[in-house]
C-alpha cells in the first residue's frame, strides 16, 4: 500500500482552481501535491479527496500546510469528499477544525464564488 501511486488532475476554474487526487496521500507520494499547491495562485483552491481512500501523518502535513499558505497569502481552501477514515485522521490529530469541507465539487464551487 505505501507505494500506491497518487494521481493528480489539475482543473482550472472561474475564480478558484480544482485539485482532484486519486490514491492514497502518503509520503512516499506527496512531492507532486505540495509543488502543485505551492504553484497555484487561485484566490480558492478545491482540493477533491473523493478518490483518496487515505492519508498517513505527512499527508496530514501536507494538507495543513497547503491550509497554511492559503491563508497567509488571504486565499482560502475547501475539501470535498472527505470520508470517514480520512476525517477521522484529521480528527485525531485536531486539525480537522482547520478546513471547509463540503458534500461536493458544486456545493464547494457556489462557495467560491
Amino acid at each position: 500500500m505505501p507505494q500506491d501511486p497518487l494521481t493528480i488532475e489539475d482543473i482550472p476554474g472561474s475564480g478558484h482552481c480544482l485539485l482532484r487526487l486519486t490514491g492514497p496521500v502518503t509520503i512516499s507520494n506527496l512531492f507532486e501535491f505540495q509543488s502543485k499547491v505551492r504553484s497555484n495562485g487561485a484566490p480558492k483552491l478545491i482540493i477533491d479527496l473523493t478518490g483518496v481512500p487515505y492519508v498517513d501523518s505527512a499527508g496530514i502535513g501536507a494538507l495543513v500546510g497547503a491550509h497554511v499558505s492559503h491563508s497567509k497569502g488571504g486565499r482560502s481552501l475547501g475539501l470535498v469528499g472527505v470520508n470517514e477514515r480520512v476525517l477521522n485522521a484529521l480528527k485525531i490529530t485536531r486539525v480537522d477544525g482547520f478546513f471547509k469541507v463540503y458534500k461536493s465539487v458544486p456545493d464547494a464551487e457556489k462557495a467560491a464564488g
